[in-house]
């Protein structure tokens, strides 16, 4: 297997902001899977645009009490949204070099993070 594929973070807009900030979408890459660097309020969004019904995995760790919680093969209809997170910390979701591993089903899934502070 190759690397896993970046997703690319969008910076969210500060307060009193005077225009919107485009947000960067990553396709899924379906055979080496996709990460992205954990900073902490880390938010993730998820778009299928794909056909039909597709899932995406996010991958935990164990934290400092050994506690796991992957988010796995959850559902998201064709021509829909998801959001997960924030992520405001990164105990029980950093892997190695604090990426977070992500998976979707079909390529069609598109990626996006958003870093909100």
């Amino acid at each position: 297997m190759a690397d896993r594929v970046l997703v690319v973070k969008t910076l969210a807009p500060k307060s009193y902001p005077t225009d919107g900030v485009l947000l960067t979408l990553t396709a899924a890459d379906v055979s080496n899977k996709n990460y992205f660097v954990m900073e902490g309020d880390d938010l993730l969004i998820v778009r299928n645009d794909g056909t039909g019904a597709q899932t995406v995995t996010i991958a935990s760790v164990a934290d400092d009490m050994g506690r796991t919680g992957d988010i796995t093969a959850d559902s998201i209809d064709q021509d829909t949204w998801a959001i997960y997170g924030p992520f405001r910390n990164t105990a029980g979701w950093a892997q190695t070099q604090r990426h977070m591993y992500l998976e979707a089903s079909d390529a069609g899934m598109k990626f996006a993070v958003v870093k909100l502070s």
